[in-house]
């Protein structure tokens, strides 16, 4: 990561944050409903901290499993080329599935990624995204519940990363060079 000075503005709150999250759960648990085992897929690293506080919140029989894939390295662009780092070690065949990503950018993670799962057979598959910045999308992927809407900045902040760094801050922030 090159060494430049930057200062990173919030953009969205703890409290948006936590507040949205309990909406989101709400209208998830419509959705699952009924189920016997909700398995909760992360993608890693930058939707750790999502996944805590959803499952958290979510009334229902849930088992938590990660795959991780990166387009990014330590850049702040996508190479577009997704590696699966870690797949999952339960197997999803017949059983309900959400997958949480931190944020939908060009798309091709997220495209990737339930691609992946679809081809594993799982009896129902949704996906879910804290941020989504739809300016960027070079793939028509959208997840069925999105957080929150942003424009196209780098943001860090709530497990999401600047070359491993200000996953630990509460609150969604931009990276602004100075």
């Amino acid at each position: 990561m090159p060494e430049r000075p930057y200062v990173i503005d919030q953009m969205i709150s703890a409290k948006m944050i936590a507040a949205r999250i309990e909406e989101l759960c709400a209208e998830i648990q419509d959705e699952f409903n009924g189920t016997d085992k909700l398995v909760v897929v992360g993608l890693l690293r930058g939707s750790f901290v999502f996944i805590a506080d959803l499952v958290r919140e979510l009334d229902l029989p849930i088992e938590v499993d990660f795959l991780e894939a990166s387009s990014y390295g330590d850049g702040m662009e996508s190479s577009r080329e997704v590696r699966i780092l870690k797949d999952l070690r339960g197997t999803i065949e017949g059983r309900d599935v959400l997958v949480v990503e931190d944020i939908v950018d060009t798309g091709h993670t997220l495209h990737h990624v339930m691609n992946l799962l679809r081809s594993r057979e799982p009896a129902r598959l949704k996906s879910i995204a804290l941020l989504d910045k739809p300016e960027r999308r070079e793939i028509d992927m959208k997840a069925d519940w999105t957080g929150f809407e942003i424009p196209d900045e780098f943001v860090v902040g709530y497990g999401i990363d600047f070359a491993q760094r200000n996953r630990n801050l509460g609150f969604i922030g931009k990276v602004r060079f100075t």
